[in-house]
């Protein structure tokens, strides 16, 4: 059933059928503006039919909305008018991230630890192995053959705990074993993150402004490789246009989420409970405002 709000004027969210009673009304609060909304077995002020069962290539957008897909090569000749339309408010964004933490911090330590293991255990094979044959330390190739190796080992899990906060800011049932889901896309998101690494490595070099402006404009590539299926480059292209709409307001997001990380570790590292998963949510959801989501299945 889908949940209609007469505030926002669009779909905001879905809920089972079989959760709500035949003979009762529930009241539930629309994700995206707060207001409470009545629902019973059938939608109140719902508009003219929706399928309640999303088709095949379409997305789920802002917090559930049914948007076409554009196909990956569309997207490759894309102009301004096949990037979405956007806006989002930073403390909106936020207010949503720390409540959509309840409920999904076990899973996202549970994954973060996982990766934590894969650069422990990758990083001490790479260093034996530099150490038997007599390369550690020394020379661009073993320190290039070392980052790519790390870089192919973890970018999988990292993609998977992303997919976990996109998954999560449309209310799609997430758990730790997503972390595993996305090696079909490993060849991908190894390519892309070196093309990342290699464009920000040269803004830098160039100018410290094209390297932020880049570092900012790249942040939805991982996601949107395997969430969307396209290939490096598209990925980076679609990611930087969309991104360029409302960069500013993107990197005074992620300065103040950058702030808060911080203070969260003063007392002992204790705020990170709470601020780590919060991150995650926080990129969720704009990529959810950005793109919005493939549905499940």
């Amino acid at each position: 059933m889908d949940i209609y709000c007469e505030h926002c004027r669009k779909v905001t969210g879905r809920v089972a059928d079989d959760k709500i009673p035949a003979d009762r009304q529930v009241r539930v609060t629309c994700p995206v503006c707060k207001e409470k909304i009545v629902i019973g077995q059938r939608v109140a002020s719902t508009p003219p039919p929706i399928p309640t069962a999303p088709l095949e290539g379409a997305v789920l957008g802002a917090s559930g909305t049914d948007d076409p897909l554009p196909k990956p090569s569309s997207v490759k000749e894309s102009g301004p008018g096949e990037i979405q339309d956007y806006d989002f408010e930073v403390w909106v964004v936020i207010r949503e991230a720390w409540e959509k933490t309840s409920g999904v911090k076990g899973t996202l330590w549970a994954a973060a630890f996982l990766v934590l293991g894969v650069v422990i255990v990758t990083t001490g094979i790479l260093s034996v192995l530099g150490h038997l044959i007599g390369a550690a330390g020394s020379g661009f190739a073993y320190t290039f053959a070392a980052q790519l190796t790390l870089t192919a080992a973890i970018y999988p899990f990292l993609a998977g705990i992303m997919m976990i906060g996109i998954h999560r800011s449309v209310n799609l049932p997430v758990n730790s074993k997503m972390v595993f889901g996305y090696f079909v896309s490993f060849v991908p998101l190894v390519i892309g993150s070196l093309l990342v690494s290699v464009m920000t490595t040269i803004g830098f070099f160039i100018l410290l402004i094209p390297g932020i402006y880049l570092s900012i404009a790249y942040l939805m590539v991982i996601p949107l490789i395997v969430e969307r299926e396209m290939q490096p480059w598209q990925a980076m292209e679609f990611s930087r246009k969309t991104v360029q709409r409302h960069w500013f307001k993107v990197f005074g997001l992620y300065i103040l989420m950058t702030l808060i990380y911080m203070l969260s570790a003063i007392p002992l590292g204790l705020g990170m409970i709470w601020t780590m998963p919060m991150f995650v949510m926080v990129n969720g959801i704009l990529y959810r405002e950005m793109f919005g989501v493939r549905a499940a299945g």
